[in-house]
């Protein structure tokens, strides 16, 4: 419809040939820049929506993650549990000998045979915290739940070495059957 109106303003004279094709070529480039005005934003839309799909993918591996770290803390807590479920040791009737130790500044009292005690001072022994419980475990065991969570070890008694040096020390002296203590 612009070309037919053109034809009759040049046909009447109204305008000359120079003024219609600048006329034609103006019209031209603002079609031109509206076309890539209008890809510009189809290209910001596509940018966004690009974005948006890799925060949401972000998101998603992070919650992955804490789910992950929260099931591998669940299965932690399973392991140390069993561990001392399957390896504590009897701690006897309850009225042998009483053991006091520290348990976050509160000292507290826990009563062993004299096996146990001995075993305990001596480091063999370990007392680990399970549901508010105290329960008695091989070092061993305390060991592999320390690895695990320390936070579960309440006494772990390293094995003294200088009884053993104290020994060997007066190795060469002859102590007396008669001697009473």
């Amino acid at each position: 419809m612009g070309n037919a109106l053109q034809e009759q303003l040049l046909k009447a004279g109204l305008i000359d040939k120079n003024k219609a094709n600048k006329a034609k070529s103006a019209k031209h480039k603002k079609m031109k820049h509206q076309r890539s005005n209008n890809q510009v934003v189809v290209d910001e839309a596509k940018a966004l929506a690009a974005k948006a799909i890799q925060d949401k993918a972000q998101r998603d591996r992070e919650l992955n993650r804490q789910r992950d770290e929260k099931a591998q803390q669940k299965a932690i807590i399973a392991q140390i549990k069993q561990l001392i479920n399957v390896n504590k040791v009897s701690k006897g009737n309850g009225d042998d000998l009483a053991y006091n130790f520290e348990d976050n500044k509160n000292i507290k009292r826990v009563f062993l045979t004299q096996e146990t005690h001995d075993n305990l001072s001596q480091g063999k022994l370990a007392i680990v915290k399970l549901d508010g419980q105290y329960e008695v475990v091989p070092a061993p065991v305390a060991d592999k739940i320390k690895q695990r969570d320390e936070a579960y070890i309440i006494l772990r008694n390293e094995p003294s070495t200088q009884a053993e040096e104290d020994d060997d020390f007066y190795s060469d002296y002859e102590i007396p059957d008669d001697l009473m203590w």
